[in-house]
């Protein structure tokens, strides 16, 4: 089990690739039990999270194989990419919640290496996580993709993170009712000055280097704190649409991805503006891929 203050470190106080209403129900989640009381949370736009996700891949191995091994549908291979995503770990799918950048990693080795796996199908449901590992995962899928057929089927959203790495396949298809993009980065700045205060302590921060472990959670943020943090995530934001635009082409270009000002799309809408390549039922498409990956005979 995670720790709290390994959470909280994880969670806040850095920049996260994480549509917002995720970040307003982490926030809300874990906040009170970090600070002990309740939060008050700046966000703008966030509404309901939607119905509980389809499945793609009904078949479960029952021979106790391990995390890194993905799926299979006759020569087609199918990774989850599901909840939360974090850098490590051995989380794979919706069973645990999250999903980590490393167990992706593992699987797409093993199908590159695989002679008989002739495709893959990436199932994506997930608003997105941490930024560490997850460009090293998007590259390693990209480079994956150069090689074998490969296609993102949503079941759902395929927001921030979950949107880079559905990026990086040949092809994304979308339900009528999935939500892709937030291309941007969100970071949620916690002050605990005042609930120590509340609890009667005084916390005395002693630096070696003005700007170390700034700014730091029991302190208010300046504004040059604040400009520095938005500089910062500005930076990686640019990294993420220059990543999207060599994965997607001409189909959604950095300066495309970057006009979009993280904004999330719906089905069509979707497809329209290039964050994806056709609306259809998840369980449709993965039928079709199979079939194209039957009749091609790669």
């Amino acid at each position: 089990m995670i720790a709290m203050p390994e959470i909280a470190a994880r969670m806040f106080n850095t920049p996260l690739m994480l549509d917002v209403a995720k970040a307003d129900v982490i926030a809300r989640a874990f906040g009170p039990r970090i600070l002990g009381g309740a939060v008050d949370i700046d966000l703008q736009g966030v509404g309901d999270m939607g119905i509980l996700p389809q499945r793609l891949n009904r078949w479960r191995a029952s021979d106790g194989t391990s995390a890194a091994t993905p799926h299979r549908i006759g020569a087609v291979a199918l990774i989850e990419v599901e909840g939360s995503l974090a850098n490590k770990g051995t989380h794979i799918g919706q069973s645990s919640g999250v999903t980590s950048y490393e167990g992706i990693a593992a699987q797409l080795e093993e199908v590159a290496s695989d002679d008989s796996i002739k495709g893959l199908v990436v199932e994506v449901d997930s608003f997105g996580g941490m930024v560490d590992g997850c460009f090293a995962c998007a590259e390693k899928l990209h480079r994956l993709s150069l090689q074998k057929p490969t296609i993102a089927i949503l079941t759902d959203h395929a927001c921030s993170a979950a949107y880079l790495i559905a990026s990086a396949c040949r092809s994304i298809i979308i339900p009528s009712t999935g939500f892709a993009g937030s291309i941007g980065v969100i970071s949620m700045h916690v002050d605990m000055s005042g609930a120590a205060a509340k609890q009667g302590m005084t916390v005395t921060i002693l630096r070696a280097g003005a700007k170390k472990a700034k700014p730091g959670p029991f302190e208010a943020m300046s504004e040059e704190e604040y400009a520095e943090s938005i500089a910062e995530m500005e930076a990686m934001r640019v990294e993420f649409a220059d990543a999207v635009g060599r994965y997607r082409g001409s189909r959604l270009t950095r300066d495309d991805a970057l006009a979009t000002e993280a904004a999330v799309y719906r089905g069509a809408k979707a497809v329209a503006v290039g964050l994806v390549d056709a609306v259809a039922l998840p369980e449709d498409a993965l039928a079709a891929f199979i079939a194209e990956m039957d009749a091609a005979g790669v």
